[in-house]
């Protein structure tokens, strides 16, 4: 990196208000996201009884969620305390970029699987199903833990879930591309081409008007969740590689080691949202909570349209 002689961004420090708020923040996220996900992996087990793609990548995606949520006291604490990378720290960082990274993935997946059934009708039975899907998220986490166990074992920062100054721009760009960019431009081509879909369904004057509606609801909430919650963290990102390539002032590089702190908290917060989305905008899980399991028949006639969102 062609950093400033100015300062060495290894030991650039977090402002004290920053690191208040990362604490508060995480302890949040923490305690609401235990209580969401709870919820959810409540009603995926034992009131939604019909396996589907939709419902093995929620759960997958909960289970992602969740393994986050319970990094986060120790998270909280090894950032406030500026703990050294030891072996606490790297399992820690592992569990949470790991999961962080599937979390990321699955919500992308849920999105092709969305443009396939809609956009692709015909073809969906050929390459939709809960076994590939099961597949598929398999294979998402063996290659997610195995990249990340690779990379986080080659790390030289100095303190936990410090950046590491020694990595090459190569790997930075490789890491900023596969994290951040690949899976946000998989997500806006696909809801933007099924909210076209949809839309010139709903001009048809189609008898499920109200079923397309809500279907559209939920696609845009959960783009407005993805981007509210990583797009900040990948302009942080990508804004201080460049500075750091480019040898910026001491000043703007330490501007931008606190803006990605708080932009990662941001991020955080989706293992919160996630929960929040299903029950407030899912109708089949809405009414799984709190309908009895007679009214199951018409959550199942509802699901063919509603579940892939």
């Amino acid at each position: 990196m062609n950093v400033s002689n100015n300062c060495s961004v290894s030991n650039l420090e977090i402002h004290w208000q920053v690191r208040l708020i990362e604490f508060s923040l995480y302890i949040l996220i923490f305690f609401f996201g235990a209580l969401f996900n709870a919820l959810a992996l409540w009603v995926f087990f034992c009131k939604i009884k019909k396996w589907t793609e939709t419902r093995v990548y929620a759960i997958n995606l909960v289970f992602a969620d969740c393994f986050v949520i319970c990094t986060l006291p120790f998270m909280a604490y090894l950032l406030w305390n500026k703990s050294t990378r030891d072996e606490l720290c790297q399992f820690i960082e592992a569990m949470y970029f790991i999961n962080m990274v599937v979390s990321i993935y699955i919500i992308s997946f849920i999105s092709i699987d969305r443009y396939i059934a809609i956009k692709h009708p015909l073809k969906a039975r050929t390459f939709r199903s809960p076994s590939k899907a099961a597949l598929l998220c398999g294979l998402l986490w063996l290659s997610v833990i195995i990249g990340a166990a690779l990379q986080l074992r080659q790390r030289h920062a100095a303190l936990c879930f410090q950046k590491d100054t020694t990595a090459s721009a190569t790997l930075n760009l490789l890491s900023i591309f596969f994290v951040f960019t690949l899976p946000l431009a998989i997500l806006t081509f696909c809801s933007t081409e099924v909210i076209r879909n949809l839309k010139r369904r709903l001009n048809t004057n189609s008898p499920e008007k109200k079923l397309i509606q809500k279907a559209l609801y939920i696609i845009y909430a959960n783009l407005i969740v993805f981007l509210i919650c990583f797009l900040p963290a990948y302009l942080g990102v990508l804004a201080r590689f460049i500075m750091e390539s480019i040898g910026a002032t001491c000043f703007l590089i330490q501007v931008m080691k606190n803006f990605s702190s708080v932009t990662r908290c941001i991020a955080t917060s989706n293992c919160c949202l996630d929960s929040v989305c299903y029950y407030f905008v899912t109708k089949e899980f809405h009414e799984a909570l709190l309908l009895p399991k007679s009214s199951t028949e018409k959550i199942d006639q509802i699901h063919s349209l509603q579940t892939h969102t």
